[in-house]
């Protein structure tokens, strides 16, 4: 079974800048898209952006210029720097993965993390 950890939230003045990171672990299976979605209280859980093994990224609108999604393939983990950061960025941050198990079945399969908190104050 994949699992997710998350790292890097904690609060910080509206602004500056946090990292927050997401590394997976698991055995035999191979990851084709990561994400990072958040949800502030009372809210749904929103896209913020994803990257494919091969690179391809989107995101938010309210995040563009202002978030980085990368990837390191190697250790099956994705970061998300974020700068210039808005008290409306205020939210729970979780990691999202999608892929394929080689030996099992079913073989695609979908984790989460379990969020990691961030608190923009203005």
């Amino acid at each position: 079974q994949v699992r997710l950890v998350e790292s890097g939230g904690g609060l910080v003045q509206a602004g500056g800048s946090l990292r927050l990171s997401c590394a997976a672990s698991g055995s035999d299976y191979r990851i084709d898209v990561m994400a990072w979605y958040r949800q502030a209280p009372g809210k749904q859980r929103d896209l913020v952006a994803t990257i494919s093994s091969g690179g391809s990224i989107t995101y938010a609108d309210s995040v563009k210029g202002r978030f980085t999604i990368s990837r390191d393939n190697a250790k099956n983990t994705v970061y998300l720097q974020m700068n210039s950061l808005e008290p409306e960025d205020t939210a729970a941050y979780y990691c999202h993965a999608s892929g394929r198990y080689y030996y099992s079945y079913p073989d695609t399969f979908v984790a989460w993390g379990q969020g990691t908190q961030v608190t923009v104050s203005s």
